[in-house]
């Protein structure tokens, strides 16, 4: 069968250490405790599934079910502890809109970093800023830095920039 995405037994563990011994631990006035004795947390363990093309997948649970973790696999904002994924085809992710933003740079400036970021070509960026640039509705602050913008004037530029990639696969 052919697919756009494959999880093949992906498992990803996160080391969660103790903190700092306290200066009454460090005194011997408190409890003594090994800050160095990591906890390991499973936030996804042994996930296999395929995706084929067209087909669109939803991701829903209880806080700590992986979600979010999935979907940082997925964007390769984290790599799996074991397992293998593979996307086939360009992909965008809105997991974090303006996520490759410079804060120094403006927003013209930022819409040619994120369209790189996320895989276009500088000609590709070009033919679509103006749309873009009107998707967002930032217009009259395009050549202000990103770091004058709001939250969401950056998400709707996060936003835009992204929609505008046509990806095969959009996470």
């Amino acid at each position: 069968m052919s697919y756009s995405i494959r999880f093949d037994n992906v498992s990803k563990r996160y080391r969660v250490g103790r903190s700092l011994p306290s200066l009454r631990q460090i005194l011997g006035l408190g409890r003594a405790e090994n800050p160095q004795s990591p906890h390991v947390h499973w936030a996804v363990r042994d996930v296999s599934w395929e995706l084929a093309p067209s087909e669109a997948l939803a991701i829903i649970g209880p806080n700590g079910a992986g979600k979010t973790t999935t979907l940082k696999l997925l964007s390769r904002v984290t790599q799996p502890t074991s397992g293998a994924i593979d996307i086939r085809g360009r992909y965008a992710a809105l997991i974090e809109l303006g996520a490759g933003f410079h804060p120094d740079l403006t927003g013209r400036e930022n819409i040619f970093l994120n369209g790189a970021i996320l895989g276009m070509k500088r000609g590709e960026i070009r033919r679509r800023f103006d749309q873009i640039v009107d998707f967002a509705g930032i217009e009259q602050y395009l050549d202000t830095p990103v770091k004058r913008y709001s939250s969401g004037m950056t998400a709707r530029l996060g936003f835009a920039v992204a929609a505008h990639v046509d990806p095969d696969v959009l996470l």
